[in-house]
């Protein structure tokens, strides 16, 4: 079996990489920078330039390729149109399958990043191709900010209320994936896939707390104060307004629903929030 994976050079993208090669699979790493994934060449991956927006080089890393491991990509409001590029030279090369990277109940969900996501299952639903649909939850890692923000104020502040997140790191998400494009029975399926807890931002700030080594709390502000201090703080208008309406989603619950599927495929529970955070904060040392 030979997996393309995708977005080689992103955090996620790689840990796939170098799961698979642990697993013995013949993976080719494709990104846009070459020279970023020199390591997984010399492990055994053949790393090949993956630009989804230069059809040329898509059709020359999916040569002959079984599996596409399609990790989303980052630039909002431009993924739609990626995708389909790649879903488009997937057929063309023959590729059998493609697992994919979603957004949690990306069909159904008010989230703000669900819109790109669902357009993009749609698209593969319609190709032909046999696909496995991963709705990730929000990476436990995308919290360092916060965790930066509470060193230095001893605050985190947000205007999600209660709203619960059930966040996963991506190691835990990306051993999901490994386990699935190396297993059986999960041709056609979509797998919410998310951390054993979901928890409240006053357990991100005990969390904190544990990591930082100093007391750390949660204030719940408007989402008009947020974007006013997101403002004051130097943010743009389209980011301050991205950020409050996350926490907006994140408030009616659209992160919130915890499932069992992803501590099945990885056979053990997922890793817990302080011990991500922990992790995570210790990479930025």
């Amino acid at each position: 079996m030979s997996v393309v994976v995708t977005g080689a050079t992103g955090h996620l993208g790689r840990l796939v990489v170098e799961g698979l090669l642990d697993a013995g699979v013949d993976v080719v790493a494709g990104g846009r920078r070459t020279e970023r994934m020199a390591d997984l060449d010399a492990r055994g991956a053949r790393v090949v330039e993956l630009d989804y927006d230069r059809p040329a080089t898509l059709a020359d890393a999916l040569a002959g390729a079984d599996t596409l491991m399609l990790v989303s990509g980052s630039e909002v409001g431009r993924r739609v149109a990626q995708h389909g590029a790649v879903i488009d030279a997937a057929r063309a090369a023959g590729v059998r399958r493609v697992v994919y990277t979603s957004a949690p109940h990306a069909d159904t969900s008010d989230l703000v990043l669900a819109p790109e996501h669902k357009a993009t299952e749609e698209l593969l639903a319609a190709s032909g191709l046999v696909t496995t649909v991963l709705r990730n939850n929000w990476y436990t890692e995308n919290y360092v900010q916060a965790l930066q923000q509470a060193a230095a104020t001893g605050e985190i502040v947000g205007s999600v209320g209660q709203g619960r997140v059930a966040s996963a790191t991506r190691a835990d998400l990306a051993a999901g994936a490994v386990a699935v494009l190396t297993g059986d029975g999960h041709d056609g399926r979509t797998y919410e896939l998310t951390g054993d807890h979901a928890w409240t931002h006053d357990e991100l700030a005990a969390a904190a707390t544990q990591v930082l080594g100093r007391p750390v709390t949660y204030r719940d502000v408007t989402p008009d104060e947020q974007r006013a201090g997101l403002l004051a703080a130097g943010l743009d208008e389209g980011t301050a307004g991205f950020v409050v309406a996350l926490d907006q989603n994140t408030a009616a619950g659209a992160l919130g629903d915890a499932t069992d599927t992803l501590r099945t495929l990885l056979g053990r529970p997922t890793t817990p929030l302080v011990d991500g955070l922990a992790a995570a904060w210790s990479a930025t040392a």
